[in-house]
């Protein structure tokens, strides 16, 4: 129920207009006008206790505490280094831009393309900063984080050594604004390490809210010209890079042209009449040229395109996607049921459908269909570096619903019939975006990653060419029909599962299984398994709370059967570590030789009716200590009542 809850808040705060560009939301909670104010009262500068200025916001390994790195690094205010410090210097350009001791290039190169575009700039750097009217040492940008708009403030204390600036800085040694967005940036992953490595795609994204999808030109679509045309009309942002390895290169920053056919001086444009050649503005020293499309394709290796919402975009000379996103969350247990490959788990996964109804005007294939992007992105990556957590491997699946409404698909369509579409890969970045086109209808998307019991949360957008219906269905909501069935079979009358039902099911459904071996469900396994899932108190499971038991049935003998290892039915409690490890629980040695004195044989070996019900205790008493443990201590107190409600 709190899924579904959390969920609404989210779209009443979205309708709100809370999180978008015009209503960003203050990160840290952290109000620039109000703090400002205060110190412009107060008469003291600004300092950002959110983000100090000492070793931990500088990073955690190369850039931690003990790091040669960091040693001899000083924080100081622009008007310690400068004695007329300027926040923008006629402009902000890309020559404002110096890449410093820190691997962030690929967010540098995102923010050097965006000052060609000063309405974009200015939604990332507010106007009317600087060091003169109004300083109180504190400044704030704008940056697009999973699905919303965060204000972020820092205060101008800047890392140093020997007097100079330590990562990114202007050509122009007076101009701040650059060090101090990449502050704010470090600030919102939590620190500047977190920024080495990464792609432009990424920036960009950030820094526009759009969604970016990525072509490799060595195997460029036929229609490729069509869609950067197309892209070109919606005030997409395109971008196109070189790979190379062994090669030094260094960032020409506009000093580099081409020099082949259509370049500034190349014969081609000798049957150019002279009012085309200036409408083209074809001849300039200035880093920018023309050339043709199949040496495009030749002497680049990638094009990146960030497709922008409509509310980023200020001309009403383009066209505009439609937009659509949903957050999600996959939970060990319950909802990170792992790709399609994991039958016994991929059902449990967070399903969200859309319904196309139009067809593309001028398609640029030449097909009738309804073309769309879906964008999945994994939250928190660089945060989580600081704690050695890898992103997961993510992708997603597209099923067409024939003729369902609102249905959470379960196995007599995800296990029977073939995805219409998918992800062209699972793969361990921060997103991964492909094109569809598609006939008109309905279809379901479910977001995976590649294992099952990996959690995370995500960010799932949808860019449709025309307007596209779109919902979140909830795991809480509808069952697939096959399973209603299922369920009145066996629950009766009263259209709910008692424990004495539920061990008659269990146990059926146990014996019929060769590859495990069991005595058969006690009445008190059944009933620790009520309790646990047990929305409405009433000792009995509904529909919904069966199909989670259904689910969780599964999942665990999937478990089970994988730390098997020598296939003999039970689990030996040498085995029992990694299989509660991957169950999702984390338990100490002393914690585990209680485990095997309470469900281990004398021969130190498990059989699955017990293997599942030490899990559903487990399970019963993480959530005990989680409802009671309310300000996240770690440690609970009980009184003798609430041991026996416990109980």
């Amino acid at each position: 129920m709190s899924s579904i809850a959390n969920h609404l808040a989210r779209r009443k705060a979205r309708e709100e207009g809370e999180g978008s560009n015009d209503k960003a939301i203050p990160f840290n909670k952290q109000d620039f006008q109000t703090l400002r104010r205060e110190c412009l009262e107060s008469g003291k500068l600004f300092s950002d206790t959110s983000f100090p200025a000492d070793w931990n916001s500088l990073g955690y390994n190369e850039l931690g505490r003990y790091s040669s790195k960091t040693r001899g690094v000083e924080w100081k205010r622009p008007k310690e280094l400068c004695s007329n410090p300027q926040f923008i210097v006629e402009g902000a350009t890309r020559t404002d831009i110096c890449q410093g001791a820190l691997g962030d290039c690929w967010l540098l190169a995102a923010l050097a393309s965006l000052t060609l575009d000063k309405d974009i700039l200015a939604r990332v750097v507010p106007p009317g900063q600087s060091f003169e009217e109004n300083y109180a040492g504190i400044f704030h940008f704008q940056f697009w984080q999973y699905g919303q708009w965060v204000d972020v403030v820092i205060d101008d204390r800047l890392p140093t050594r020997e007097g100079k600036l330590l990562f990114v800085h202007s050509a122009e040694g007076s101009e701040y604004w650059s060090a101090l967005l990449e502050k704010a940036y470090a600030k919102v992953n939590s620190s500047y390490e977190a920024l080495s490595g990464g792609s432009t795609t990424e920036g960009f994204e950030d820094f526009t809210g759009g969604i970016a999808e990525t072509y490799n030109l060595g195997k460029a679509p036929q229609c490729l010209f069509k869609i950067m045309k197309k892209a070109l009309g919606l005030g997409s942002l395109l971008g196109c890079s070189i790979d190379c390895s062994g090669v030094l290169i260094r960032n020409p920053w506009g000093q580099v042209e081409w020099t082949g056919a259509w370049s500034d001086d190349s014969r081609e444009w000798d049957g150019v009449r002279p009012e085309e050649k200036s409408k083209l503005d074809h001849s300039a020293e200035d880093g920018e040229f023309w050339m043709a499309y199949s040496d495009f394709l030749r002497q680049y290796s990638k094009l990146e395109i960030c497709n922008l919402t409509p509310d980023t975009l200020v001309s009403d000379e383009v066209g505009r996607w439609n937009h659509y996103q949903f957050e999600g969350m996959w939970r060990v247990g319950s909802t990170a049921g792992g790709c399609r490959n994991h039958a016994a788990t991929f059902c449990s996964n967070p399903q969200f459908a859309i319904k196309l109804d139009d067809v593309d005007d001028d398609p640029h294939d030449g097909k009738d269909g309804c073309t769309f992007l879906v964008g999945l992105m994994q939250k928190d990556g660089r945060k989580e570096r600081r704690f050695s957590r890898d992103l997961n491997t993510i992708g997603f699946s597209i099923y067409q619903y024939k003729g369902r409404t609102n249905i959470h698909l379960g196995p007599d369509v995800l296990l029977r019939q073939k995805s219409v579409a998918m992800s062209n890969t699972f793969i361990n970045l921060r997103e991964i975006c492909d094109r569809f086109k598609l006939p008109p209808g309905e279809y379901v998307i479910i977001p995976s990653t590649f294992e099952p019991h990996k959690k995370g949360s995500f960010l799932l957008r949808v860019f449709a060419e025309k307007h596209a219906a779109t919902r979140w269905i909830s795991e809480q909501g509808d069952v697939d029909p096959y399973f209603k069935r299922l369920f009145l079979q066996i629950a009766g009358s009263d259209s709910e599962v008692s424990a004495f039902e539920l061990q008659k099911i269990l146990n059926r459904v146990v014996t019929q299984r060769s590859h495990v071996k069991t005595d058969g469900f006690s009445l008190e396994t059944c009933r620790h398994i009520i309790s646990l899932l047990d929305m409405d108190g009433n000792a009995k499971l509904g529909l919904v709370e069966f199909h989670t038991v259904w689910t969780k049935i599964q999942k665990y003998l999937e478990i089970f059967k994988s730390h098997d290892s020598d296939n003999s039915g039970t689990m030996s409690t040498h085995e029992m570590r990694e299989a509660l490890t991957e169950a999702g629980f984390q338990l100490n040695s002393e914690v585990l030789q209680l485990i095997v004195s309470r469900y281990a044989n004398s021969e130190y070996s498990m059989d699955f009716d017990c293997f599942m019900g030490c899990l559903i205790r487990l399970e019963m008493l993480f959530k005990m200590f989680k409802t009671l443990d309310k300000h996240d201590s770690g440690k609970i107190e009980l009184d003798a009542l609430q041991v026996c409600l416990h109980i």
